[in-house]
């Protein structure tokens, strides 16, 4: 069953770390491409993006942002029990990133450590499967450390004008006696070619041919390692699905959308997103977005809005928000999480 609650589970804190580098999406293509670019920014509605070198790697970002919470927080590495990584971004296929970070953030050999490959939706993935091992007494303090390295996936980082650069950290804790924590998570696997990079797996594994680069009408050059996206199937995926299953959310937790204070949704991009606020019915200034400055940031998009967005609103009183990611795999989820005395660091820049 996708609907779930757990107990005893406190949002303790979220911190978000982007690269320094910025590339503005109409300023720094070619000047025979801005024209057609202005138009594609129009609909999709992000101006920049943040790109990583190509010495850095998420968990370099991960690192950074985790080091932050926990200073802020003021935890002791010895007290966290768990230390998941979401990504689609490793540093290598094998080991797990999450066993190298255990080492590298200087967490004992006790801390549970493992990855989880999911991309949009992760967030509530994450949230619930670190929540439920709280929730059962087993772990009393994690982490979760999430986002991608997305712009790996073209090495021209102006032909994809989506997708951006992020890693982020959130902790949890058990509490006993606050607000319980609601889920919904849905898979629908029929639809992972809408989204994938086809070449590089064991199904089908990296030969030389698939290097081999063609040119695109948009005048940029594209290969088989390459991340294919099917933009019509995915707009239609993400406005279908979503809306239902947040209604459905709500309905389960008995919570009206007028106690809600924010609904924050994965930053796929302004066509999908508006379309789904209204949809909805939701009000503009409930739904904060950071598609502008920092477009598509993958699973960590979530997090990237929040501390960006809303993290002097949250550090004062209590507030309920709705969560929802969608994306990869086909796969969508949504989280209802109140948050309070929460610590959000401001943004980390590295």
């Amino acid at each position: 069953m996708t609907l779930s609650t757990l107990h005893n589970v406190r949002f303790a804190g979220m911190a978000s770390c982007v690269p320094r580098h910025v590339v503005h999406n109409i300023n720094d293509v070619p000047p025979h491409l801005r024209s057609e670019r202005e138009r594609l920014v129009r609909n999709i509605g992000i101006e920049t993006r943040r790109v990583c070198p190509s010495w850095q790697c998420f968990s370099d970002l991960a690192f950074e942002a985790a080091e932050k919470l926990l200073a802020e927080l003021q935890w002791a590495r010895d007290e966290i029990d768990a230390l998941i990584v979401v990504t689609q971004s490793p540093d290598y296929l094998t080991p797990a990133t999450a066993i190298i970070l255990q080492d590298r953030l200087g967490l004992p050999h006790s801390t549970v450590a493992f990855d989880v490959n999911l991309g949009c939706s992760g967030y509530p993935f994450a949230l619930q499967i670190l929540g439920s091992m709280i929730a059962s007494g087993v772990v009393k303090k994690g982490l979760v450390l999430l986002g991608d390295r997305s712009s790996y996936k073209h090495k021209d980082s102006l032909k994809d004008p989506l997708f951006s650069d992020a890693a982020t950290a959130t902790a949890l804790e058990h509490r006993h006696g606050v607000a319980p924590m609601h889920f919904d998570l849905n898979s629908d696997g029929s639809g992972h070619k809408a989204i994938m990079v086809p070449v590089g797996g064991h199904r089908q594994p990296f030969e030389l041919e698939h290097a081999i680069a063609h040119k695109a009408e948009d005048g940029f050059w594209y290969s088989n390692l390459d991340l294919m996206l099917d933009g019509p199937a995915v707009l239609s995926f993400s406005t279908q699905r979503v809306p239902p299953m947040v209604e459905r959310l709500m309905d389960y937790a008995h919570t009206p959308k007028e106690t809600i204070d924010y609904f924050v949704f994965h930053q796929a991009n302004r066509m999908i997103n508006e379309t789904i606020r209204k949809k909805l019915g939701l009000a503009p200034e409930k739904v904060p977005s950071s598609l502008r400055e920092f477009g598509n940031t993958s699973g960590a998009s979530l997090p990237v809005t929040v501390t960006t967005r809303l993290n002097e609103t949250l550090v004062q009183g209590r507030h309920r928000l709705l969560l929802c990611g969608f994306g990869v795999g086909l796969s969508w989820g949504g989280a209802i999480v109140d948050i309070e005395s929460a610590c959000f660091p401001a943004l980390i820049e590295a």
